[in-house]
């Protein structure tokens, strides 16, 4: 998944059911019935009030899961009507803030996109961290100016039928093509961080050594399996086309894409261990008209509960720590931020990437050439 929000990211998002990992489930239950979701019976006192909120994210079935995981219970129990709508966009949001015309109060972005709106102005209101549950929510997802809501991780995935049995189990087995012949495709640039952490990990890197990462050793560590590459995708759904056509043997992807073919009864599998962790968020423009009522709904879909509802919707992670008690362990175990998944991944460090994306981009835009 784009780390920086752009149409790819979208548009995977909001896609249609049975085209996207967002979407292509029934919203996204692997059973076939809707699955049984959490009720929620109340909220703090302090998240009650009245009026509206503007809540913009991307539409389509993804939003379909936010409506029915967390905004109409938030109107029903805090009294404050959810006013939902597509098309969120950092640009949109520079408008409004510049023109003093803001129409929207919560908007859904990436961490970078938010990061990259800091970088030339004052676009965003501090988060009222006094309402939300920090106990319970790792200091990860949480920043300033954006509160994280939504995990998803990029994976390598494998066809299951190719190797005899035997299963990569890390970025030096997805190199080792002796060992694991046949093609790959990986994210080659676009909207998409480059991904040299796993070619630092194929180097031999420990995982919490990865960053600041050493540029030139990952494209060192790239260009040995450069060869192998048939495709460098930019937009989610090719490498789970690729995989399901057999084109390729293995791939990078997001964990959603490879849920929802999977569900589809493809041959592949998942390969967890040392993926790379991300995270949309809320964020809540500068001068929004409705802040107070922002932030309480910042507070209740970031609670346990509303957390775990969307994430039994979709095949994407929880940023609460509670949630799993009201997950069953079959969805836990197809979740980025399940226990026991979470601890194999590394998070994407976005204050790096936000100082360094640029650069990197050009230098792969040379060596992919070469």
């Amino acid at each position: 998944m784009s780390n920086n929000r752009t149409p790819s990211r979208r548009n995977f998002l909001a896609g249609a059911l049975g085209a996207s990992a967002l979407a292509g489930l029934s919203r996204h239950a692997r059973a076939a019935e809707a699955p049984k979701l959490a009720e929620i019976t109340s909220v703090p006192a302090a998240l009650k009030g009245s009026g509206e909120v503007r809540v913009v994210g991307y539409g389509g079935a993804a939003q379909e899961a936010q409506r029915k995981g967390y905004f109409t219970p938030f109107e029903q129990l805090t009294g404050i009507k959810v006013r939902d709508m597509p098309g969120a966009d950092p640009a949109k949001v520079r408008a409004m803030v510049d023109t003093k015309n803001v129409e929207w109060d919560v908007v859904q972005l990436s961490r970078a996109s938010v990061l990259n709106l800091m970088k030339v102005g004052d676009y965003w209101e501090k988060i009222d961290y006094s309402l939300v549950d920090t106990d319970n929510i790792d200091p990860i997802f949480r920043h300033e100016y954006a509160c994280d809501m939504l995990p998803y991780a990029t994976i390598a995935a494998y066809r299951t039928d190719v190797f005899g049995g035997k299963t990569p189990q890390s970025w030096a087995e997805f190199w080792d093509l002796k060992t694991f012949p046949g093609p790959r495709s990986m994210i080659g640039g676009g909207s998409n961080s480059i991904e040299l952490e796993f070619a630092l990990m194929a180097d031999g890197v420990p995982i919490d050594k990865v960053y600041p990462i050493d540029i030139d050793r990952a494209f060192a560590s790239l260009s040995k399996i450069k060869p192998a590459v048939v495709k460098w995708w930019e937009t989610g759904a090719v490498p789970a086309q690729l995989l399901s056509d057999k084109e390729v043997v293995m791939t990078t992807a997001w964990n959603g894409r490879i849920s929802a073919i999977q569900d589809a009864g493809a041959p592949v599998g998942i390969m967890w261990n040392q993926g790379r962790l991300a995270r949309d968020a809320w964020a809540v423009p500068k001068g929004a008209k409705n802040r107070e009522n922002a932030m309480k709904f910042i507070a209740f879909t970031t609670m346990a509960i509303p957390q775990a509802r969307l994430s039994s919707l979709i095949p994407y992670g929880f940023v609460n720590r509670k949630s799993p008690e009201y997950m069953t362990e079959e969805r836990l175990s197809i979740l980025p931020t399940s226990p026991q998944i979470q601890r194999k991944l590394i998070a994407y460090d976005y204050d790096w990437w936000a100082a360094n994306r640029d650069a990197v981009t050009q230098k792969f835009n040379r060596w992919v050439l070469g």
